[in-house]
């Protein structure tokens, strides 16, 4: 059985997708913080960078956008690459737009202040803004519509020669400005001639009414707004053919059932208002999945584990055998690792989805003998990333095992969304040990010592050090003190931080 279920909270939306009972995919969505991908603005230009090409547009976000001379002339391979189709494309034409963006001058399109009309393609991640386009798409359930580029195309996901012929020519067909351009979704492939003409003639609708807007308003402001999870949540059911829709929150359950009146025909999805007194995450065992997501380690049933580390450049995976047994002979200890890989490239999958991982991620599996069984690894690993709606690339396998692979990063991962930094160890995870706390007492203490004798010193710290001093280096500072004529004291103090210590003294008469 596949479904979703959605939690509604006053300040959190989460969206849980289970197959037979197993999480596959979450989306958690905080109302500060919401999703602001395809969302087209009226922006203003505030800073020209000209030696990398770009500027910075305040469209009225916490952060101002960013956008590339790339991003402003036309670029078709982004197109492709973005909505994962393929134009007809003309080579001359095609170098003409790669010239156009390697001798261009961001100077002669854009100037300070000016008003611009552009849309998100990246979200905000920590400190960086929106990451923002002025080749502008608005996507619809079957349709793509491109206002400024005049190309018409199919997704690749539609892999039948056939039917991609059939909506080429539907397509090309229609009576639109020659300007502008349609993308056929993977969805459109069962679709009809009149509900495509139907999502087509709504898209220019909407398109014209962004413009109306755009000439309307005088400062930065959002024009149009993509739609949100709770929507997205019923068309992808129904596109999906997902069996039941879970809702714990009533007006939400009564908006479900609104939208899905326009798709009843074509799906029989089973919309429900969940009454139970358990939470519908905790019912589900969505709960538990979420904090095993936030942890480091991750079992596998086979006795093996993962282990997740997050650098500035990339995500580390890294697959150990861990408690696994395996036999003495050589052939079943290679065919025990593999089992382990194979049982890793499904969870690691899966664990890159929940955990909304995104950017440059390299995976380190088990060493294994033969190419072959790498292979199978490899292939493994890509049979399950089929199913990310995220764009995801993966090299081969290198010699020690590696593996390289990217993950679009469509907004923040699930752990930017739920946590924050540490303020002592500043996203370290790692403190001093208490020996080297009591290395640094020893000095402070010396370098007092060392500008007048006869001192009597009180050291305040926390109560955990304050024991291992006792244990371990109180004799030694006692005597330290005494021969210089002083006196030392400790106390302790809970409302300190394990590595603080504050240090006080008067001078003895």
């Amino acid at each position: 059985m596949q479904e979703i279920l959605l939690n509604i909270e006053s300040k959190e939306v989460r969206f849980a997708y289970l197959k037979h009972g197993k999480l596959e995919d979450l989306v958690v969505e905080r109302k500060k913080s919401r999703q602001i991908t395809g969302n087209i603005y009226r922006g203003k230009v505030t800073n020209i960078l000209h030696n990398i090409q770009s500027a910075f547009i305040d469209i009225n976000e916490e952060e101002n956008g960013f956008i590339h001379i790339s991003d402003i002339l036309e670029n078709t391979r982004k197109f492709e690459e973005m909505f994962d189709m393929d134009f007809d494309l003309d080579s001359q034409k095609e170098k003409k737009q790669q010239n156009q963006t390697e001798n261009g001058d961001i100077n002669k399109i854009l100037r300070p202040n000016q008003p611009v009309l552009v849309q998100v393609i990246k979200e905000p991640i920590g400190t960086k803004g929106a990451r923002l386009t002025s080749n502008i798409s608005i996507a619809g359930r079957y349709l793509v519509f491109l206002p400024n580029t005049p190309h018409r195309g199919v997704s690749r996901k539609i892999e039948d020669r056939t039917s991609r012929e059939r909506l080429k020519k539907m397509i090309r067909s229609f009576e639109m400005p020659g300007d502008m351009g349609l993308i056929c979704r993977t969805s459109s492939l069962h679709a009809t001639p009149e509900m495509l003409i139907a999502e087509a003639t709504d898209l220019l609708n909407t398109w014209q009414t962004v413009v109306e807007k755009f000439h309307k308003s005088t400062g930065p402001v959002c024009l149009y707004e993509e739609s949100d999870l709770i929507k997205r949540a019923v068309v992808t059911a129904v596109d999906k053919k997902y069996e039941r829709l879970l809702v714990d929150d009533y007006a939400t359950f009564q908006r479900c059932k609104r939208i899905y009146r326009k798709y009843e025909q074509e799906h029989p999805l089973s919309i429900e208002f969940y009454r139970d007194k358990t939470p519908i995450f905790e019912r589900f065992n969505v709960e538990r999945e979420i904090e095993k997501s936030l942890k480091r380690k991750i079992w596998l049933p086979s006795g093996g584990y993962l282990f997740f580390d997050k650098t500035e450049a990339m995500h580390t995976i890294d697959v150990n055998s861990g408690k696994s047994s395996s036999s003495s002979t050589a052939g079943n200890v290679e065919e025990s690792l593999v089992r382990i890989n194979m049982e890793a490239a499904e969870e690691i999958a899966r664990q890159l989805r929940l955990r909304n991982i995104g950017g440059l991620v390299i995976c380190d599996f088990i060493d294994m003998r033969y190419r072959k069984n790498q292979k199978r690894v490899l292939e493994r690993l890509r049979e399950f990333m089929k199913e990310d709606s995220a764009k995801c690339t993966i090299l081969g396998m290198s010699e020690f095992g590696l593996v390289e692979m990217t993950r679009q990063r469509n907004r923040e991962s699930l752990m930017q969304t739920i946590c924050t930094p540490c303020p002592y160890c500043t996203g370290l995870g790692l403190i001093k040990s208490s020996e080297s706390i009591s290395i640094e007492i020893e000095r402070s203490l010396k370098k007092l010592l060392h500008m007048q004798e006869r001192l009597e010193v009180k050291i305040a710290l926390h109560p955990e050090m304050r024991r291992y001093l006792q244990i371990e280096d109180h004799d030694y500072l006692q005597k330290l003190m005494k021969k210089n004529h002083s006196s030392l004291e400790f106390e302790g103090n809970d409302s300190l931080h394990l590595n603080d210590f504050t240090l006080s003294y008067k001078q003895l008469v």
